[in-house]
């Protein structure tokens, strides 16, 4: 493989499949020291995924559930959604009062 005056690399069919790019994909490049690595651009709700997973408190209560699934036990999803509201509206009030402590530092 050569690269061309264009800095065009041809990426062989061959490795194109087994990396399973498809025609029309968006790739990235990561460069570390000599090695080139290219990984599909990711939209902005999967590199939100991606940067939840890494999350040690998404990832407890991820390994939880499964724990909890591979027991047979399971929980009415009136309850998970009850308990994802109250999360999200504590967290709503956190960024209220963070916003508010702001504008009043900002007032003095």
């Amino acid at each position: 493989m050569t690269v061309i005056l264009k800095s065009e690399i041809t990426v062989p069919t061959s490795v194109r499949r087994k990396a399973g790019f498809k025609p029309g994909d968006r790739v990235e490049f990561k460069v570390s020291d000599r090695t080139i690595t290219i990984v599909p651009k990711l939209t902005p709700d999967e590199a939100q995924d991606e940067e939840e997973i890494r999350d040690p408190k998404i990832r407890a209560a991820i390994r939880k559930g499964y724990e909890e699934f591979l027991a047979g036990k399971s929980r009415p999803i009136q309850e998970l959604f009850a308990e994802r509201a109250a999360r999200s509206a504590k967290r709503a009030r956190r960024l209220r009062q963070l916003t508010c402590s702001g504008l009043q530092a900002s007032l003095l």
